[in-house]
């Protein structure tokens, strides 16, 4: 089956091949009929979940949503979706680097340093950094060795060894009386956790098209060649150790269930025989700045996640409206009321930017959420277009909302100072 690799950004448009020379960007590419139509068949099928992968514009074209990450099709179609953060055309690296970041913050993975120096990864899509993710720590869990187990085992042997099954040595025919029916264990590394860790690596060993990944694979496949791959996923997930003896296994735990489909809680799996990661940009964003503004809380002040106490109206005895912003934060009696938007305010449009959908949102936040003359946050990414502060804007109860850049070069979150936020420098 012939591979064919493409790469985009969000919103790109995909297309099926015309007559004629057509230039592929990173906001426009053609892919094969059968992709086109498989992606039609998904899109069809994550729509009754409210869930928009594809946006189908006609019999030819259609554009891709805000999600990102790697789709592999049966036809062996790659399509690799990049933020649209950079503006720049040659900055492919420079956005899956981001994308790395953002993913590992977000599902909290075990990133290390060794895997981000190694920059060169980055000019392979994302699947080969989750890849060789999975494959560094499987190589440290190796050095460090392999957790076995015993196991009970019934055979028949000329020699005694363990306890003899009484049962079934008085069935023995005569002649083989010399033959003995018994029970022993075996110390083994037949465990779930490592039937599982045999199949991601058989599959990466299958999947990839990075000569390291592959040559390194190979490599960690004939170390493990003694383990059988799990043929029960679910089950053998299930049965996964927690207790203090495993705690070597806790950092590829992630990854394991990243290769095998099983660990998305933000992600849309594929059917392919590829792998197929989708993450929707805005709640990457949302998570990371969550998690960055988290570790810069000062002693005392609480920031709390999809809070949802308050709903925006009442009819008799039934709240109606539940409201949930992205983030709230506490200090004593002060309280900020923190909403994440994966986009950009348009520079030198009208309302300087600003969606008005956005304001009505969090006006309702801050009438529910916060006591008059406290501030609300819009923080949309920082770009060469957004680099200051927007704001106060004045809303009804005196609440100020204010528009903040977020720095996702140096998770810095700007202009808070004069706003007194309860975060360290």
């Amino acid at each position: 089956m012939k591979q064919t690799w493409i790469t985009v950004r969000e919103y790109a448009h995909l297309s099926t091949p015309v007559s004629g020379h057509s230039v592929t960007t990173l906001d426009h590419a053609e892919i094969s009929l059968s992709a086109f139509e498989w992606l039609c068949q998904m899109q069809s099928r994550f729509s009754d979940n409210g869930v928009r992968l594809v946006e189908v514009k006609d019999r030819r074209t259609l554009r891709l949503d805000s999600y990102v990450g790697t789709i592999s099709t049966p036809c062996g179609t790659h399509i690799e979706i990049l933020p649209k953060h950079y503006s720049a055309a040659d900055s492919i690296e420079q956005n899956r680097q981001l994308m790395c970041r953002l993913i590992a913050s977000a599902l909290n993975l075990p990133w290390r340093e060794a895997g981000v120096a190694d920059l060169n990864l980055f000019r392979y899509p994302l699947s080969e950094w989750v890849m060789r993710q999975f494959l560094t720590e499987l190589g440290r869990l190796i050095k460090r060795g392999l957790r076995f187990d015993y196991q009970w085992v019934e055979d028949e042997q000329p020699f005694l060894r363990g306890q003899l099954d009484m049962t079934r040595q008085m069935r023995q025919s005569p002649a083989r009386l010399h033959r003995f029916h018994q029970r022993h264990s075996l110390f083994l590394p037949d465990r779930p956790e490592n039937r599982l860790l045999r199949l991601a690596v058989d599959k990466i060993g299958r999947m990839t098209q990075e000569v390291q990944n592959w040559r390194l694979s190979h490599e960690l496949i004939g170390l493990m060649r003694e383990v059988a791959p799990s043929h029960q996923v679910n089950q053998d997930f299930a049965c996964w150790g927690h207790n203090r003896l495993m705690e070597q296994y806790a950092a590829i735990k992630p990854w394991c269930e990243l290769i095998l489909g099983e660990h998305l809680p933000l992600a849309i799996q594929g059917d392919s025989k590829g792998i197929s990661l989708l993450f929707p940009m805005e709640r990457l964003f949302e998570q990371h700045v969550a998690n960055v503004l988290r570790k810069q809380l000062q002693l005392g002040a609480q920031l709390h996640t999809q809070a949802a106490s308050e709903h925006l109206c009442q009819y008799n005895a039934d709240k109606l409206f539940l409201l949930k912003p992205d983030l709230l934060l506490i200090q004593g009696e002060r309280r900020w009321v923190l909403d994440t938007k994966w986009k950009c305010p348009a520079s030198g449009g009208a309302n300087f930017g600003l969606a008005q959908s956005d304001m009505y949102q969090m006006l309702a936040y801050g009438m529910r959420y916060l006591q008059a003359e406290q501030d609300l946050l819009l923080i949309y990414p920082r770009t060469c277009n957004f680099d200051t502060v927007l704001g106060p804007f004045m809303l009804p109860n005196t609440l100020r909302l204010h528009a903040l850049p977020f720095d996702l070069d140096n998770d810095v979150l700007l202009g808070t100072e004069a706003l007194t936020l309860p975060l360290s420098a």
